[in-house]
């Protein structure tokens, strides 16, 4: 795997000691097996909330410098909301070729391998789209970013004809070019890799934390979570994170198991949704189009081998519509899905107490860094 050197820092959080359990998206106590000797901190990062969870309450504050250093190089790297970051001061020169440091070409190979997997569905080369829809600078803690429940889809009219979709057009990603000695980005283009690159950051974060300090881990960043290592120890016995999936607090919510070493992440339409010209748009954009994905689904969950592939299919799924059902059924995708109207669909024996992703989910591992309990989830 690629090694690249990261550090950083961040402000502190709140700490917690004991059995949490965690929640795509919040941190709910187990009812049950309540983990022996963890401890979690938890704090905000890109308008998110960030945890770290060990099985060694004495490293807890050495796993999250870890993290948040983790997390700070690669926001350095590709963020689109800072001037400094290499991806802002490289863009106006990548139509002519550039170079780029280690860990900005480990999260576009990342992300290029994303648009891979999932046929396109995910492209790293929608930048200009989302600051066309007022995605860009100057966003961060406007008022306008809320999380709010998607209202549900009205049954379309056999008498009203629909508006025609816009002209499909040619994929971005395929026309990026990633060499040994540089990058080409047409000058049409614009990237961002915040699609694949939080997930990233989750795995590389939580195999950080293992590989420096040996206890077992569960790293947290929005909707995406990564473990490395054992698991929390249950009554005297090895056991497995506990995670609660939920999106948003009014929404179906199903408490799993996760085994150590496998991640989830969750990709929602009701999160990240802002105003645009009178309109709500959300952030997942369609790559056919540049445009908003049909917000056929309010939150689509995957159980991977690593966040990098759980996130690229959830995001998918919710790009794909109704069609990520077949998908996922035809590849043994263990995901839970939840429409706009609030109902479940699982596949791929999405369990109801365990987690167990499938073994021939396709995918790419995401690297790893050398630098310098239980959850919820939504």
């Amino acid at each position: 795997m690629d090694s690249v050197d990261v550090s950083g820092t961040g402000v502190a959080g709140s700490t917690t000691t004991g059995g949490a359990a965690a929640s795509v998206d919040t941190i709910t106590p187990e009812a049950t097996a309540t983990p022996e000797s963890t401890a979690q901190s938890s704090w905000t990062v890109w308008q998110l909330d960030a945890s770290v969870t060990v099985t060694d309450p004495g490293k807890l504050a050495a796993a999250e410098a870890i993290v948040r250093g983790v997390v700070a190089a690669v926001d350095l790297a590709c963020s689109r909301f800072r001037g400094d970051s290499e991806l802002v001061r490289l863009q106006p020169r990548m139509a002519s070729g550039v170079s780029v440091s280690p860990l900005f070409r480990l999260l576009l190979e990342r992300a290029l391998d994303v648009a891979e997997m999932t046929g396109g569905d995910v492209d790293p080369t929608l930048g200009a789209d989302l600051a066309a829809l007022g995605h860009g600078p100057g966003m961060q803690g406007r008022p306008g970013l809320h999380s709010v429940p998607v209202p549900a889809l009205p049954a379309p009219s056999p008498h009203v004809p629909l508006p025609p979709d816009p002209a499909p057009r040619l994929p971005g990603w395929s026309r990026v070019t990633l060499d040994s000695a540089k990058l080409t980005v047409p000058a049409d283009l614009r990237l961002d890799l915040g699609a694949s690159a939080k997930a990233v950051a989750a795995d590389l974060a939580a195999a950080e934390v293992h590989r420096k300090l040996g206890c077992g881990v569960l790293v947290g960043l929005g909707g995406d979570l990564a473990s490395a290592g054992p698991g929390p120890t249950v009554e005297g016995k090895p056991g497995q994170w506990q995670i609660l999936v939920q999106d948003l607090p009014a929404d179906p919510a199903q408490q799993i198991s996760l085994a150590p070493g496998y991640a989830l992440a969750t990709s929602s339409t009701q999160k990240r949704r802002w105003t645009h010209e009178g309109t709500t748009v959300h952030h997942i954009l369609d790559p056919r189009f540049g445009l908003p994905a049909e917000t056929v689904w309010r939150s689509v969950t995957v159980a991977a081998l690593t966040c990098l592939q759980a996130n690229a299919f959830s995001t998918a799924a919710i790009v794909r519509g109704f069609a990520a059902l077949e998908w996922f059924r035809a590849e043994g995708i263990p995901a839970r899905l939840v429409d706009s109207r609030g109902r479940v669909t699982t596949t791929g024996g999405w369990p109801a107490g365990g987690c167990h992703p499938a073994a021939n989910a396709a995918g790419t591992s995401a690297g790893s860094f050398t630098a310098g309990g239980g959850v919820r989830h939504g």
